[in-house]
């Protein structure tokens, strides 16, 4: 049975995973903690007031693509504005992320229960399922036209089963999207 979002009887949205998903969304979810963890550790702000006012000090997109599709520039044309909203931005969007990758990673739950999650709790697995989306799909290079792109792949080709996991992310993500939108 394919795990899906509903609407949950008494408020909320509920959901239940099987073994399988449960393993390969702890899995992924995790990997995104640790690799958005990981960079905030690798441009650790030595300004203490920096630190204090939540201000950054990173004035450059991250290097690795899948980051750099995370947290963008925000002007391309301009530089020196690029570099200034990325220091007073990126500290809280990457804190904000984190948050609801961990809101949702704690929220999986066993295989076979069943979880009800709070509005919050959607909310955070909808911000998670989105950013797990982008990097894995930066990372696949997934574009329009993803169907051609599994069409030519090998049976086996290792990317296969991560072409697998996005379809999945994107399956709960939709599931969700419906389940929040049909109302109490």
């Amino acid at each position: 049975m394919v795990a899906s979002f509903r609407r949950a009887r008494k408020g909320g949205v509920s959901v239940t995973f099987g073994v399988d998903e449960s393993r390969v969304l702890r899995h992924v979810l995790g990997e995104m903690v640790e690799l958005l963890g990981t960079d905030a550790a690798d441009s650790a702000d030595e300004d203490p007031l920096a630190v204090a006012v939540g201000i950054g000090t990173s004035t450059k997109a991250p290097a690795d693509p899948a980051l750099a599709r995370l947290f963008p520039d925000g002007y391309s044309d301009d530089p020196d504005a690029s570099a200034d909203f990325r220091r007073y931005t990126e500290t809280g969007l990457r804190s904000t992320k984190l948050e609801a990758l961990q809101s949702a990673l704690a929220t999986v739950g066993e295989p076979g229960q069943r979880v009800t999650l709070t509005p919050e709790q959607a909310e955070a697995w909808l911000r998670a399922l989105n950013d797990t989306r982008l990097v894995l799909g930066e990372r696949l290079g997934i574009t329009d036209e993803i169907e051609e792109v599994i069409a030519s792949l090998g049976e086996d080709d290792p990317r296969l089963a991560l072409f697998w996991v996005y379809d999945r992310l994107t399956y709960l993500q939709e599931t969700l999207v419906q389940a929040l939108w049909s109302g109490p």
